[in-house]
């Protein structure tokens, strides 16, 4: 019985603390690809705005256009690394949120938009690569 129990307390806990570690990098990662954006002149207007239909990592102002920018980061390049993993179901759910975020900011003309990507190949990745326009709506 103590064997069963601790196979599912395993089971259990081990998800959780993987979970966590992800959010810690994931956050980690958001922060790295805001500060390289920053330092090539875009503006952070917004972090992890999330709706029903998606999330944007991180929302930019750069010059007169906005760049809704998804962050990844994948330590090994199996199945195609970071890139491969913005499909195009994610893009589409990047789009819809973009959509929505754009209603409620209430910019009015609506401004140039587009959808870039930062990869990262760890959290503190000091070279990430900046896809602008990696998509479209």
């Amino acid at each position: 019985m103590r064997a069963l129990f601790a196979t599912i307390k395993s089971a259990i806990v081990r998800p959780a603390a993987a979970a966590q570690q992800a959010d810690t990098a994931g956050a980690a990662s958001e922060a790295s690809a805001a500060r390289h954006l920053q330092a090539r002149g875009l503006t952070v207007l917004a972090r992890n705005f999330r709706c029903r239909g998606g999330e944007i990592d991180l929302i930019c102002r750069d010059g007169e256009s906005i760049a809704f920018v998804e962050v990844r980061m994948r330590s090994r390049g199996d199945f195609g690394g970071a890139a491969a993993s913005v499909t195009r179901r994610k893009q589409r759910r990047i789009v819809l949120a973009a959509q929505l975020w754009l209603q409620r900011a209430g910019l009015a003309p609506t401004p140039p938009c587009r959808f870039d990507v930062v990869l990262l190949r760890a959290a503190d990745d000091p070279q990430p690569e900046w896809i602008r326009d990696a998509f479209t709506a």
